[in-house]
């Protein structure tokens, strides 16, 4: 597949799947929508605050890619930031933009590419882009325009889905490799989802597809893509800390960090983990690999 078919596919799946609205059951676009995506989305995530530290780009030029549904976006409005956020989507840009909207934030929106993004040389303080690069088929190329629209001394924080992760050899590689055998019987979706909560109707699409072809449902990279942010997902990576920081080898002071251990993915006693081990066990093999660098000259 071309890379521009390719785009083509990543661009029609978030269009159709904003990212995060699935953990909404409120009207999309309603404040109660938008307030239950923000309260799950920190709930989870916890660590974003404390990674990002909103406050501190407060009167400082920011630029969000993959701005999704605003929830980001909003926090660093609300921090006094001079917001910017593209997304490959219309939809995702609508609905960031009915959200600041709704609570009267000040910030520019548009439809843009992470490959190509329409902003001059040396116009930003910080580059944000938590779990898109991952989804876009040159990522190089991507995290080179990063370092273009930064200013000397600016900053990009971008989270990657981590390789060395529970989620990736524990949870997709292996349970869900074995889990999917089940959607070969009528009643798989059902037994799928009372075992594992996921979306019935989506585990039905998957069913379709793994009766269609077993062997390229199972290949690797391809049930990579359809196990991280659902079935019909084109595109999706994984990345080691050190692929991670040859990719961002053009950014000084690099530093990774790991972060996110999501319980519900450890079966039976993930949701009994205590605080402190959820948080030890997240910081090495959590799914969410933080890059930060910063741009010399």
């Amino acid at each position: 597949m071309s890379l521009p078919d390719l785009k083509s596919k990543v661009r029609d799946f978030w269009q159709a799947n904003p990212c995060g609205a699935k953990f909404a059951r409120e009207e999309v676009g309603t404040p109660e929508f938008f307030e239950t995506v923000e309260r799950h989305r920190y709930e989870t995530e916890w660590h974003i605050p404390q990674v990002v530290n909103f406050e501190r780009w407060r009167e400082r030029d920011v630029l969000e890619v993959g701005c999704g549904l605003g929830t980001d976006a909003a926090r660093f409005a609300r921090a006094g930031a001079h917001y910017s956020g593209i997304d490959l989507t219309h939809r995702s840009i609508e609905l960031a933009r009915e959200r600041f909207r709704q609570e009267r934030l000040t910030g520019e929106f548009q439809v843009g590419d992470a490959e190509q993004l329409p902003f001059p040389d040396n116009s930003f303080d910080l580059f944000y882009s938590h779990g898109v690069l991952h989804h876009t088929p040159d990522i190089e190329k991507a995290v080179g325009e990063a370092h273009r629209v930064l200013r000397p001394g600016g900053e990009a924080m971008v989270m990657l889905y981590h390789r060395r992760s529970f989620n990736y050899y524990v949870n997709i590689m292996l349970l869900r490799r074995l889990g999917i055998r089940l959607l070969g019987f009528n009643r798989g979706p059902a037994l799928v989802h009372r075992l594992t909560g996921e979306d019935e109707d989506r585990l039905a699409e998957y069913q379709r597809m793994y009766r269609r072809d077993r062997v390229a449902a199972l290949a690797r990279d391809n049930f990579l893509n359809h196990n991280t942010d659902g079935v019909g997902n084109p595109l999706a990576r994984v990345f080691t800390r050190n692929e991670a920081r040859s990719l961002f080898g053009e950014f000084g002071e690099l530093k990774t960090e790991v972060h996110f251990l999501n319980k519900r993915w450890i079966p039976l006693v993930g949701r009994l983990l205590p605080p402190a081990l959820e948080r030890s066990l997240a910081g090495s093999v959590g799914w969410h690999l933080w890059i930060v660098g910063r741009k010399c000259k």
